[in-house]
């Protein structure tokens, strides 16, 4: 029986398996362009509104605690569930690895498309999960990176998620070095290469 190397939403958002300028690829316009007479921040203004919506709707129904913040970090719309006066969000919402923040942001995506009729790029955050992981993965980037640079040699790192893995792509990109994703889903893994 082969392995399935079926292809998900979160993956195709990683445009490449060899890191190259995001933007070249994105047939979205850039921030502050026009876009069918809105601009680009308020196209993501728009998908942080109906995200919100989403949210507190279903944290409503849910009666989960929570409050919505809402922000654009770079190219897409950023959805943060906090902390509120009157509790603690669940950590239940981000689950084992984060699989459950996972499902939470396809389906709040899936909100946005169903209300714009556009594709949603937006990222989700739930009780600072995501950030708290970007920060661990870039120490680990730079690690791997001063390795590689000082060996000369390609370095394979652990199995990521699609997420975890475009926060290290970023990362060896900025320090002027190339790298790749090899494997197949949950496998899946970043190699960094030497210059």
């Amino acid at each position: 029986m082969s392995e399935n190397t079926t292809t998900t939403t979160a993956e195709l958002e990683e445009t490449t398996d060899t890191v190259v300028d995001t933007d070249s690829e994105e047939t979205t316009p850039a921030a502050g362009t026009e876009t069918s007479g809105r601009t680009r921040r308020q196209i993501l203004e728009r998908e942080g509104e109906v995200a919100a919506d989403f949210l507190e709707t279903l944290l409503d129904i849910c009666d989960l605690d929570g409050d919505i913040d809402v922000d654009i970090d770079g190219d897409r719309a950023a959805v943060s569930v906090v902390d509120s006066e009157d509790g603690r969000v669940p950590r239940r919402l981000v689950g084992a690895n984060g699989q459950v923040l996972d499902a939470l942001q396809e389906l709040t995506r899936l909100a946005v498309q169903s209300a714009t009729g556009e594709r949603s790029r937006l990222m989700l955050d739930v009780a600072g999960h995501r950030a708290e992981r970007r920060a661990t993965l870039v120490e680990l980037a730079k690690e791997a990176i001063a390795e590689v640079k000082e060996s000369g040699e390609r370095k394979p790192l652990s199995p990521m998620t699609a997420f975890e893995r475009k926060v290290v792509h970023d990362e060896v990109l900025a320090a002027g070095l190339a790298s790749e994703s090899e494997g197949a889903e949950p496998r899946r893994f970043v190699v960094i290469l030497p210059a």
